[in-house]
């Protein structure tokens, strides 16, 4: 089970990678004037989304390999499994904001995206404290 827990772990990270990297491309494609720098972030913010859904398609697998092996025990871990959905439920959302942004259709100012980046951090402090207080 420590190599499932390890793989976690590593595709967690990964994940998060683009949580906190997706919302900052977002953040410069509100400001951009001009096409081909638009076009640019778009074609960015494509590959980075492709590139990590897997990663979060095996984080959640391998979490649930975890979740399997030890039971689910704790309020801690409901926490972290409400925080978890919370997640993929961003995840979701920056996939419509990016096809927002490739029909034309971005109505958010720079400003909102920059607050819209935080959440990530935020909920990636409160589950490590979980994980590892384990406060109830």
């Amino acid at each position: 089970m420590l190599w499932v827990k390890a793989l976690h772990i590593v595709f967690v990270v990964a994940w998060f990678a683009g949580l906190f990297y997706l919302p900052r491309l977002f953040v410069n494609h509100a400001m951009v004037e001009d096409a081909a720098t638009a076009q640019r972030l778009l074609l960015m913010e494509r590959k980075l989304f492709r590139f990590m859904t897997p990663l979060a398609v095996l984080a959640l697998a391998f979490g649930l390999w975890l979740w399997l092996g030890y039971g689910i025990a704790g309020g801690w871990l409901h926490a972290k499994l409400a925080l978890v959905l919370v997640l993929v439920a961003y995840h979701l959302y920056c996939g419509r904001l990016l096809k927002d942004f490739a029909a034309g259709r971005n109505r958010r100012s720079h400003v909102w995206y920059r607050w819209f980046n935080e959440l990530p951090v935020l909920i990636l402090f409160a589950v490590v404290i979980l994980v590892v207080v384990k406060p109830f």
